[in-house]
């Protein structure tokens, strides 16, 4: 009666204390040998605090069944502190127990995330002994960890030896080729997944596009929308999301915003990344109206919208409208400004001739300027003909093997009159044989690309 009783009580449990009590209870009752409910109280208390679970769990007096290190591993490997599960995986076995099929994919997971590749192949050589290798499921699992390890060509191994490949095994290793920066591998590895009759689900069609996006292949691109019309498979906020910054990178910047207006169902993420691409595209009146729609329908921006919107008003040389949001951005959202919003802000007065304020802006700033402001700023200076008096520390903070820097510097003192400083700079450049690189651009005509 009292056994059945904790047992209720373990499952109705919702705090870490209430957990530890009954765990106490157990001890007092001497039922903590038993294993159903030390299992159902490892299982409660990980749904609950990892932590917690930590201590019921080495606090047991025996060597706990299969199933609850089972339940401490999965709970750490999603946990902030994935290395416990491998930690825990490591002592198990030196208690001679065997893992079983839910062992591995936990432990496996818990190698991905830290990047443990040394582990996760040790891991990996136990399937192959215990013949876990065929399972599909754990199959899965150490082509994600290989995946998520950075080791494309070992996940590309285990994928040509897995004897089932399904959609989850496909998709994976699509994400692979787009992870190490190989989209053209991406949709080969795509071809092939058609020519094995195995259809792509929605996760694999995100992907895709994904590949489409990094290539600029709108003719790819255009047949996996005409797959998803063809298919009626719904548009998700992943799924529409990949597809309209799709178009828009490829430049069809009007379909983009035709998918946009279509989702049902739209994150912030969503608004962000249709913001940033009307901006891109020039039309950043555009970006400020669906930027105030956004926050009218009660979506709250954060950093990444902000620095998105104030581009904009750079951009289109807002200055007021870049002011206010900046200060809304502090004061109302109470977002820190990082270096992208200083940047911005920096760049917008600058392009403004506002020479001076966007001098207060680099000075007070809560961080050091970095190189890409610095140079943004005596680009403006040199636009405007200002000649600031600049401090050495400031121009020491750029970056000394950039022969634009060299070529900025020079031609701002230049204008302030420290001509033989400047003269010396040039000098220093080149005996260093730096040089300003000049500009170019890529023009795609005809399949073939040429640069200009």
């Amino acid at each position: 009666m009292v056994f059945r009783r904790i047992q209720a009580l373990i499952q109705q449990s919702k705090t870490a204390s209430h957990i530890l009590q009954l765990h106490s209870l157990l001890l007092k009752s001497a039922l903590d040998h038993d294993n159903d409910s030390v299992s159902l109280i490892v299982l409660s208390a990980c749904s609950i605090s990892v932590n917690c679970a930590k201590l019921v769990f080495y606090n047991i007096p025996f060597v706990p069944p299969i199933f609850s290190w089972n339940s401490i591993i999965k709970a750490f490997a999603k946990s902030s502190t994935p290395i416990e599960s491998v930690n825990l995986f490591s002592q198990l076995r030196s208690f001679g127990l065997q893992p079983d099929n839910f062992t591995y994919p936990f432990v496996l997971k818990a190698c991905g995330r830290c990047s443990l590749v040394r582990q996760g192949g040790m891991v990996h050589c136990l399937t192959l002994k215990t013949s876990f290798d065929s399972d599909r499921y754990i199959g899965n699992t150490l082509l994600k960890m290989y995946v998520d390890c950075g080791s494309t060509e070992i996940a590309r191994q285990v994928f040509d030896e897995m004897p089932v490949r399904d959609v989850v095994s496909w998709s994976s290793m699509i994400a692979s080729y787009i992870a190490c920066n190989s989209p053209s591998a991406a949709i080969n590895v795509y071809q092939e997944m058609w020519l094995s009759n195995v259809k792509p689900n929605s996760v694999t069609l995100v992907i895709l596009l994904s590949a489409c996006t990094h290539l600029l292949n709108i003719s790819a691109g255009k047949s996996i929308h005409s797959y998803i019309m063809r298919n009626h498979i719904e548009l998700d906020v992943a799924l529409g999301t990949a597809l309209f910054e799709m178009y828009s990178k490829c430049g069809l910047i009007r379909k983009a915003l035709q998918i946009f207006n279509s989702m049902h169902g739209k994150n912030l993420q969503s608004w962000t990344i249709m913001i940033s691409a009307l901006a891109n595209h020039g039309r950043h009146k555009d970006a400020i109206s669906l930027f105030a729609q956004m926050k009218n329908i009660g979506f709250q921006p954060d950093s990444l919208s902000f620095s998105v919107i104030l581009s904009a008003c750079s951009h289109m040389g807002l200055v007021f409208e870049g002011k206010k949001y900046f200060d809304e951005m502090v004061s109302l959202y109470n977002i820190k400004p990082s270096i992208e919003h200083y940047g911005c802000m920096v760049d917008l007065l600058g392009r403004a001739g506002l020479i001076e304020e966007a001098y207060d802006v680099i000075k007070n700033m809560s961080m050091e300027p970095n190189d890409v402001i610095l140079r943004s700023f005596l680009a403006a200076c040199q636009n405007h003909g200002w000649s600031p008096s600049l401090d050495g520390g400031l121009l020491s903070k750029l970056e000394p093997e950039m022969g634009t820097n060299y070529v900025l510097t020079a031609n701002v003192l230049s204008f302030s009159g420290s001509r033989d400083i400047a003269n010396t700079l040039r000098v220093v450049m080149k005996q260093k044989g730096l040089r300003k690189i000049p500009g170019c651009s890529w023009v795609e005509a005809n399949c073939s690309t040429n640069g200009t």
